[in-house]
C-alpha cells in the first residue's frame, strides 16, 4: 500500500526546494553581474593609455576648454604650485577616463587636490582632497564648493570651463589666506536668503514690541522673551553668512535696513489692528 505524504511534510518539502531554487537563482544572477562588470571596471578605473605623453596639470578629455584656455590654466596652476607648494590638478571626462592611473601620473599626495569634472553625475564637480587641505578647509567647505559651482544652473550660466576655473579660484584664495571655513563670495541667491531671514526676524520683533497696555510704548518683556528666535534669524542666518564670506558692507546695510523696516511695519500693523481694542479704556 502506498502511503500519501502528510500535509505538514509536503509543505516542508516545498519550502526546502523553494529556498534552494531562490538561492541558486540569486547566486547565478550575482555571478553573471560580477562577470559582466569586470571588463567595464578594468576599463573605467585604470586606463593609462588616455594619459598625455608630457607633464601637464590639466587633462581635458571632455574638451571643456579651448586650447588657449587650457594653456592659460596650465600656466596658472604651475605658477601657483611653484609659489605655494600646493598641487592643484584638473581632469575632465565624459565617456573615457584614465581612472586611478592619474594618481601615479601626477604623484598625488596629501598636499594635492584633484578636481574631476564629469557631468554625468548630476553635479559637474567632484574633489579628491589631500589630508593637508582638509586641515585647512573642512569637509563642509568642499560640499559647499561643489554645490555652488557644480550645480546645473551655475554650469548653464557660466559654462563648464567657468565652473571649473571659479571653483579653483576659490580654493586658491583660501590657500593663500591660510584656510577657510566657508567658500568665499556671496552669491545673489544666498544674499536673498539672508535678506529674507533678516526681514522675518524684524517682523517677529515688531509684533512682539507692540504695546498691550495704554501706558506702554514698547513691550520689552515680549521682545526679550522672543529674542532667541529673532536673534537666530537676523544674527545667525542674516548677518553671519555675509561677514564670513565677504568684506562688502552693502549687503549688511541692506539686511539691516530690511530688519529695521520690518520692525517698524510690524509694530504699526499690530498697533493699529491687534492693539487698538486692547488700548481703548473700558467704559464704566
Amino acid at each position: 500500500m502506498v502511503r500519501s505524504a502528510a500535509p505538514g511534510d509536503l509543505r516542508s518539502w516545498i519550502r526546502v526546494w523553494r529556498r534552494r531554487l531562490l538561492g541558486g537563482t540569486t547566486a547565478a544572477l550575482l555571478a553573471f553581474a560580477c562577470w559582466s562588470a569586470l571588463p567595464l571596471a578594468a576599463h573605467a578605473y585604470d586606463n593609462p593609455e588616455l594619459l598625455p605623453d608630457h607633464p601637464t596639470p590639466v587633462i581635458d578629455l571632455a574638451k571643456a576648454f579651448t586650447d588657449a584656455q587650457r594653456a592659460a590654466l596650465e600656466q596658472q596652476l604651475d605658477q601657483f604650485e611653484a609659489n605655494t607648494g600646493w598641487k592643484l590638478r584638473v581632469l575632465t571626462q565624459y565617456e573615457r577616463t584614465p581612472g586611478l592611473a592619474v594618481k601615479d601620473f601626477w604623484n598625488l599626495d596629501e598636499r594635492s587636490l584633484l578636481l574631476v569634472a564629469d557631468p554625468r553625475g548630476g553635479n559637474l564637480l567632484n574633489f579628491n582632497v589631500g589630508d593637508a587641505l582638509f586641515a585647512l578647509m573642512p569637509r563642509t567647505y568642499w560640499v559647499e564648493l561643489q554645490t555652488r559651482f557644480g550645480n546645473v544652473y551655475y554650469v548653464r550660466d557660466h559654462g563648464e570651463d567657468g565652473a571649473i576655473t571659479d571653483a579653483l579660484g576659490a580654493v586658491e584664495t583660501c590657500l593663500e589666506r591660510g584656510g577657510c571655513q566657508v567658500v568665499p563670495g556671496l552669491p545673489q541667491e544666498q544674499w536673498l536668503l539672508t535678506l529674507a531671514t533678516s526681514i522675518l526676524g524684524g517682523l517677529i520683533v515688531g509684533f512682539a514690541a507692540y504695546p498691550r497696555k495704554p501706558e506702554h510704548t514698547v513691550e520689552w518683556a515680549w521682545v526679550l522673551l522672543l529674542s532667541p528666535l529673532w536673534v537666530i534669524l537676523f544674527g545667525v542666518f542674516g548677518v553671519a553668512p555675509i561677514i564670513t564670506r565677504t568684506s562688502e558692507v552693502l549687503p549688511l546695510v541692506r539686511n539691516g535696513l530690511g530688519f529695521v523696516g520690518a520692525i517698524a511695519a510690524a509694530y504699526l500693523i499690530a498697533q493699529n489692528t491687534l492693539g487698538r481694542n486692547r488700548n481703548q479704556p473700558e467704559e464704566s
